[in-house]
């Protein structure tokens, strides 16, 4: 790559950086201003109402349905997404080729503690997505339908679930992610499951401003997502606990394969040479 490429790069990432800061506290201001509008609405109404008054309520309020969504949101709108999903992996393949052995960490020779502790935080994640799983299914069995579920939550609260998710995803990745793919440094197509998982992450976070602000459809790409990113994390999940719990299993995809499996047969032959003594 080039120096002025790269210096482009650089600029065009400071420019999405700055928008995107800009563009949440845009978020942020109007979601408090619709919330400060919202109970403003509600105290007023609450104070005009005489609950022991005979008068019937009138309401000067037009109830207008809205116009039906056009397809190329409705279509378009999850086929752009899904698109951005590519690009992003697209992306930091051009940037970040793949080089092997460029840095070789064997998760085996880690001293027990730290061993100890990325097996334990490996299976806590993975509780944290059982539970998230099981709040799918209860917000889905309780507002009927993904469309319905977000259709309520204010505008603040969606920002405060993004933020909340983006954290715990990255958070989730980053940990179990870094050993998984410094362990297997020398398969490419290994190097591909962390970013994977990280980038359908997002896309679904993505996904779900899509639900509550264009089209339902756009649950199809939630439902892509979730799936990607839970096959990438228990994809990693049982790489790294059968790499730290159970060191005896030995795949022909370790970077010591060959080194361990002569370890074996050597003490294997040298049981067999000390039974014939006898």
């Amino acid at each position: 790559m080039t120096p002025r490429r790269a210096h482009l790069i650089e600029l065009l990432l400071a420019l999405v950086l700055i928008a995107a800061i800009g563009g949440t506290r845009v978020l942020a201001q109007a979601a408090a201003e619709q919330d400060i509008a919202a109970e403003a609405a509600g105290q007023v109404a609450e104070d005009e109402f005489d609950f022991f008054s005979d008068a019937p309520v009138v309401s000067t309020d037009i109830v207008e349905l809205p116009p039906p969504t056009p397809r190329w949101i409705t279509v378009g709108g999850p086929l752009a997404l899904i698109a951005f999903f590519f690009f992003l992996i697209g992306f930091f393949w051009w940037m970040v080729p793949f080089q092997a052995h460029t840095l070789d960490i064997n998760l085996h020779r880690l001293p027990t503690g730290v061993k100890r502790g990325i097996a334990m935080a490996t299976v806590l994640f993975g509780i944290a997505f059982a539970f998230g799983a099981s709040e799918i299914w209860y917000q889905l069995r309780l507002h009927g339908s993904a469309e319905a579920y977000f259709a309520q939550m204010s505008l603040g609260k969606l920002i405060a679930f993004t933020h909340a998710h983006l954290f715990g995803f990255t958070t989730s990745f980053f940990i179990i992610g870094i050993p998984f793919s410094l362990q297997f440094n020398h398969l490419w197509p290994y190097q591909w499951v962390f970013p994977i998982g990280l980038s359908a992450s997002l896309t679904d976070v993505m996904s779900w401003w899509g639900i509550k602000y264009l089209a339902p459809s756009f649950e199809w790409v939630s439902v892509f997502c979730g799936i990607l990113f839970s096959l990438s994390y228990l994809y990693m999940l049982v790489g790294l606990l059968r790499v730290l719990l159970f060191p005896e299993v030995i795949w022909v995809t370790d970077k010591d394969a060959g080194e361990r499996l002569g370890r074996r047969r050597a003490l294997r032959e040298a049981a067999q040479h000390r039974e014939g003594d006898y």
